[in-house]
C-alpha cells in the first residue's frame, strides 16, 4: 500500500471514531447526504436583574492619595468620599482613622481638584530630583492616577495636599 493510500485509510477510521457534537456519530451511513446541523437561535439574553440602587455622588470615592516613604518608611493612603468622609489607612490597608471634612474644608479639596487639571497632568512626575527620605504619592481622582515624589510634586497638586485631612493620626485636629 503507497503512503497516500495508508493515509487516507487512516483518517476514514478517525473519522468512525469521532463525536458529533450532542454525542452521536460524526460519520454519516453510506450513500447519505453529510448530516447538517439544525439552525440554532441564540439563546435568548437573561432576563436583566433589577439595577441596584445607584450610589450618590456625593458617597463615591472623591479622591485616593496613598503616601510612602519619609524616614520610617511608612505608608498610609486617604481616601475621601464626595460626601467628606475619610478614611486613613495603614499599609496593610488597615483602618488607622477616619473622619468627615468640614464643608468649607470640603469645598476647598474639590476647588483644589478642579484646579490641578488631572487630565493635563503627568501620570508621572519624579523628575525634581531625588528627596533622601521623601515620600512618594499616588492620586486617585476621577479615573486618573498621577505619581509623583516630594521635589517633583507638579505645582497644581500641592494645593489638594493641604486640602486633605492629616496622613499622621497625631497630625490630626480634633473635631
Amino acid at each position: 500500500m503507497n503512503t497516500a493510500g495508508a493515509l487516507a485509510g487512516v483518517a476514514v477510521v478517525l473519522a468512525g471514531c469521532s463525536t458529533a457534537p450532542g454525542g452521536g456519530s460524526a460519520a454519516s451511513p453510506a450513500g447519505a447526504p453529510p448530516a447538517t446541523a439544525a439552525p440554532s437561535t441564540p439563546p435568548a439574553p437573561p432576563e436583566a436583574a433589577p439595577a441596584p440602587d445607584a450610589p450618590s455622588p456625593t458617597a463615591e470615592r472623591l479622591v485616593t492619595v496613598t503616601r510612602s516613604g519619609g524616614y520610617a518608611g511608612k505608608t498610609t493612603s486617604l481616601l475621601v468620599k464626595g460626601d467628606g468622609s475619610w478614611a486613613r489607612l495603614d499599609g496593610e490597608a488597615r483602618p488607622a482613622g477616619s473622619g468627615r471634612l468640614p464643608p468649607e474644608d470640603l469645598a476647598e479639596l474639590r476647588a483644589a481638584l478642579a484646579a490641578a487639571d488631572f487630565p493635563r497632568l503627568p501620570r508621572v512626575s519624579m523628575d525634581g530630583g531625588t528627596v533622601f527620605d521623601g515620600f512618594t504619592y499616588v492620586f486617585v481622582h476621577a479615573g486618573r492616577e498621577v505619581a509623583t515624589a516630594d521635589g517633583s510634586i507638579p505645582a497644581g497638586l500641592r494645593p489638594v495636599l493641604d486640602a486633605l485631612p492629616p496622613f499622621e493620626a497625631d497630625r490630626a485636629t480634633p473635631p
